[in-house]
């Protein structure tokens, strides 16, 4: 890999060392930012594996709607906290992070996840269970694996 860029821009480079330039170097702040980002992580994939295995058909005694509402709190949840802490980290080294190739792959995979999301529910995907559905539920897990493993990669580039 070669050399990242150097940034001359000093009032881009300055604009961005906001307060939240300390959290990088704090001895214990931003590895509670990635605590928290990995509980959240958990949370959101524990429990979208949970409503896709019941896609598949796993459990079929477990009501799918009530099983949906239980899983979607969780997952949006998750996500919120994920969001939360990642956008923290961000702002501790935002020129660093948008010169890595890992992270900016991160960020299209969490957007190919949410189109997933959209489309699957505005197509009645929990409904209708269908082929189609079950699709989805393997490229949202496939997308979201992308993710983590984008994101560990984000610390060796």
């Amino acid at each position: 890999m070669g050399a990242r860029p150097r940034y001359r821009c000093r009032m881009v480079e300055t604009s961005f060392r906001s307060p939240l330039a300390g959290l990088a170097s704090h001895p214990w702040a931003y590895p509670a930012l990635e605590v928290l980002h990995i509980v959240g992580i958990a949370l959101l994939l524990g429990s979208l594996v949970l409503l896709e295995l019941r896609v598949w058909g796993a459990a079929p005694e477990l009501p799918i709607a009530a099983l949906a509402r239980l899983s979607m709190a969780l997952s949006l949840g998750g996500f919120a906290l994920a969001a939360l802490a990642g956008l923290l980290m961000f702002g501790s080294q935002p020129m660093d992070l948008l010169a890595n190739r890992w992270f900016l792959v991160k960020m299209g995979l969490l957007m190919a996840a949410g189109t997933n999301a959209a489309i699957f529910h505005a197509r009645g995907g929990l409904q209708r269970l269908d082929g189609w559905a079950r699709a989805q539920t393997l490229v949202s897990l496939g997308l979201w694996v992308a993710v983590i493993i984008c994101g560990r990669w984000i610390a060796y580039a």
